[in-house]
């Protein structure tokens, strides 16, 4: 009765909690601050995120989910306590049963990880289910019909695309090319073109306030600060949106791929659904301007962007929350 029950979008960039009988109440970037002189937490989430690349010798940043997995177990560990600390209320007296977020190439063992750090960072139960089912949840597609609807979901570690039909994937594929890799790659092409280092902040900062996934009639400029690499001073430089969607190209081009080989999986009668309703895209990605006019040119498939993409995930999951017995088959293991 006084069990709270808590749902995690645990993502590589984003992790967004939602309560049961509240909706989303935390929203705040996945990274961690640490003081390694003593081991301590300094910060988490949005207080952490500014602390990169400004550290001095003894604070260390981490982000630690690399490609949508824990990469640092104890990080994570500690991350999780404080989102739960932060949203249950009652923590000391009532723990909480989790549902957590989990790419759909997950391996066992990594899947295993995610339980025992749910469960070390004080939840009573934990159980995990598949990112693309609870996402096409969040996006309101009815997943218990039978006729086929496809997802792609691009985040910030993966990208995952899959098509469901009565409540299960029917094909799907994962890639660990999604937005970080985008960050990088604005941030290669810089360095190539300008002879400019910059940050991973400052390639997310340009992503989205310029970035495009299609090449654009109307030029659009934004003036960025970083280290010359010949000189070693700062210098500052115009970009386009138009050059930004040549640095991105590449790595869309593998999201896009990732599509194709689950559009040739996928059998006829569903291919035929698919068809008739379109894709959907979720998760961050979905927000790059013109991705899904990239996708339906490249597929010939029509495809539609979510209602607030960005929590499709974590409203699915809080969807699953609420009627867990409802979705038994979504959700994968329990301890």
């Amino acid at each position: 009765m006084f069990n709270s029950k808590i749902a995690i979008d645990l993502g590589t960039c984003n992790s967004l909690v939602y309560v049961r009988g509240k909706g989303v109440v935390l929203y705040e970037p996945s990274v961690v601050a640490v003081n390694l002189a003593d081991n301590k937490i300094l910060a988490v989430g949005a207080a952490a995120k500014e602390m990169i690349g400004r550290t001095p010798g003894d604070i260390k940043v981490y982000r630690p989910l690399k490609d949508g997995v824990i990469a640092d177990y104890k990080v994570t560990q500690a991350m999780m306590r404080h989102f739960i600390t932060k949203t249950a209320t009652n923590f000391r007296m009532f723990k909480p049963d989790l549902v957590i977020s989990v790419p759909a190439g997950i391996t066992s063992t990594e899947r295993r990880a995610v339980i025992e750090a749910a469960l070390s960072s004080g939840a009573r139960q934990a159980f995990v289910a598949k990112e693309p089912i609870l996402a096409a949840i969040g996006a309101g597609i009815p997943i218990n019909s039978c006729s086929g609807h496809m997802i792609i979901d691009i985040g910030g570690g993966t990208s995952e695309v899959a098509v469901i039909s009565l409540g299960g994937i029917v094909t799907s594929h994962s890639v660990r090319v999604a937005g970080d890799k985008i960050d990088a790659a604005i941030a290669e092409y810089i360095k190539k073109k300008y002879n400019l280092a910059i940050g991973t902040q400052s390639a997310e900062e340009i992503k989205i306030k310029v970035g495009t996934a299609l090449p654009q009639k109307e030029l659009r400029f934004l003036e960025i600060q970083g280290r010359d690499l010949i000189l070693g001073l700062p210098r500052n430089i115009k970009i386009s949106n138009n050059e930004v969607c040549e640095a991105i190209s590449d790595v869309l081009a593998e999201i896009i791929q990732a599509a194709k080989v689950v559009l040739s999986e996928t059998p006829p009668e569903l291919s035929a659904d698919i068809m008739n309703k379109g894709i959907i895209m979720a998760g961050g990605g979905a927000l790059l301007p013109k991705i899904n006019e990239l996708v339906a040119q490249s597929t010939g498939v029509p495809c539609f962007i979510a209602e607030e993409p960005l929590f499709c995930v974590v409203k699915g999951t809080g969807t699953v929350l609420e009627h867990l017995d409802e979705y038994k088959k979504v959700v994968m293991s329990k301890r």
